[in-house]
């Protein structure tokens, strides 16, 4: 039985170092990203900040494309996190508006840098453009169904479709991020502005 315990501390313990040393990795490519870009950045780079071997790399991931892939894929589930309603009256537009478009912005601006270098990226590369659609496909769909789900209990009178009320109010924040990247004094005024805005195109007052 001790020698169980002691097995099941020792893999516990290895985990936690694999869990570190992959963390560490995805700061370090996200870091060269962000300052390099897609082109110039590579795994050389990557591992000498994150101060690790070549070889190390390979454990994790198999290429540059697929590190950077896989900070894509967070930048999009950090998105879809910002439109959770857990806590929030999902009946009251004032209430969701000003939460979710909080939670969006900050996620803009956490993420613009490497958000700028992927939508580049996209320009050329199909699977790039792919992640950069699916980045915008999923909150945006989402957005549509609550915006449709009000309209059905008689809460709002958008101005146009769902999808089109979606799509404006996504394009709204993510003109705002520079701005609050630039000078993070700013966002309380923005996410203020852009919460009335979209109340504005969801007509609920």
């Amino acid at each position: 039985m001790a020698g169980a315990t002691k097995g099941w501390a020792t893999r516990e313990k290895l985990d936690r170092s694999d869990s570190a040393t992959r963390a560490g990795l995805l700061e370090a490519a996200r870091d060269e990203f962000a300052q390099r870009g897609y082109a110039r950045t590579t795994i050389a780079g990557i591992t000498e900040r994150a101060e690790v071997g070549r070889a190390t790399f390979y454990v994790y991931f198999a290429s540059k494309e697929d590190v950077f892939a896989v900070l894509a894929a967070e930048v999009r589930d950090r998105f879809v996190r910002s439109q959770d309603l857990s806590g929030v009256d999902a009946d009251d537009p004032r209430a969701v508006a000003a939460a979710t478009t909080a939670a969006c912005l900050d996620a803009y601006a956490e993420n613009l840098a490497l958000i700028t270098v992927l939508e580049h990226q996209a320009i050329t590369d199909p699977h790039m453009y792919a992640l950069w659609e699916e980045i915008h496909d999923r909150p945006r769909e989402r957005s549509a169904r609550y915006v449709e789900r009000l309209v059905r209990r008689g809460l709002a009178n958008p101005a146009a479709s769902p999808e089109a009320v979606a799509t404006a109010a996504g394009g709204m924040i993510a003109s705002f991020a520079p701005r609050v990247v630039n000078d993070p004094r700013a966002r309380d005024r923005a996410v203020a502005d852009l919460t009335e805005m979209f109340l504005r195109l969801l007509g609920a007052g």
